[in-house]
């Protein structure tokens, strides 16, 4: 045999050797439960509404009170005589005041309503399926591994045979 047919022949051997030394392979097993793997995963949400709550009205008129004053003061001095005047003028002041700022304000409310959006975050647990407990059985014997699908009544398989040390 000359060289070149004996360098193609240990070629062939050495290539061929790790074929058939393989020990991996695909076989299938025979699946005797499925169980889901659920969690509880929170979407918290917010809920908002609109409320209509009174406020009170920030300007008020101050004209009326002047000239309620003003008038109060003058009839209050045509009033009284002597030193009862100026203490006539001081009361009929007063009293005008408040009688000009009730005439002048009394048309618009107090307190008028605004709108306010209120808000709340409202926890919104929902379940979900993460995987899949799956226990088969290949050769007698039984095995549990966690799948991310449902493998249905049989399952592909890797085998791997090694010798034992």
């Amino acid at each position: 045999m000359n060289t070149r047919a004996k360098l193609i022949a240990s070629l062939v051997c050495f290539f061929s050797l790790p074929a058939a030394y393989a020990a991996d392979f695909d076989d299938y097993a025979r699946v005797m439960s499925v169980t889901p793997q659920v969690e509880q995963v929170n979407y918290p949400q917010q809920e908002c509404h609109t409320e209509y709550v009174p406020v009170q009205r920030q300007q008020r008129g101050v004209g009326g009170s002047i000239l309620g004053g003003l008038a109060g003061g003058i009839i209050g001095n045509q009033v009284g005589g002597g030193s009862g005047r100026s203490v006539a003028t001081a009361a009929g002041a007063i009293a005008g005041a408040i009688v000009g700022d009730r005439m002048e304000n009394s048309e618009t409310p107090a307190t008028e309503s605004q709108p306010v959006n209120r808000c709340r975050t409202v926890d919104n647990w929902q379940s979900r399926t993460n995987g899949y407990a799956v226990t088969y059985e290949y050769h007698g014997h039984s095995y549990t591994s966690v799948m991310p699908y449902d493998p249905g009544e049989r399952m592909r398989v890797r085998v791997s045979v090694m010798p034992a040390r």
